[in-house]
């Protein structure tokens, strides 16, 4: 059973950076695609980016790819989120999980960790 440790969020004014890191243990990340997932206030938890196992191949779910990168470490099995001139609406919970795929709406299949926190003020 995979765990998942997201770290890196905070309290940031608009116009600032926070990089995100998701921890995973088990021998297998390596092999694993990761996705990150946000769930802003009074919203469902939804898809934001994914990359392959290898790390040669990203998507992101919508226009904040621009702001966004998604990164990966497997010598340190650890995902990253590099998060750029920051917005209040990027004010979420930032989920890190294994998908099944790197294209289309890619679905998590591993549990879900705590998550970490992301508040933009303006």
């Amino acid at each position: 059973q995979v765990q998942l440790v997201e770290s890196g969020g905070g309290l940031v004014q608009a116009g600032g950076s926070l990089r995100l890191s998701c921890a995973a243990s088990g021998r297998t990340f390596s092999s694993w695609h990761m996705g990150w997932y946000r769930q802003a206030p009074g919203k469902e938890r939804g898809f934001f980016a994914a990359i392959t196992w290898s790390g040669d191949t990203t998507i992101y779910a919508d226009s904040r790819k621009g702001r966004f990168t998604i990164s990966r470490d497997n010598a340190k099995k650890t995902v990253y989120l590099e998060m750029n001139s920051l917005k209040p609406e990027d004010t979420a919970i930032y989920y890190c999980n294994p998908v099944n795929k790197v294209y289309a709406t890619p679905f998590a299949f591993g549990s879900w960790g705590q998550g970490t926190h992301v508040t933009v003020s303006s």
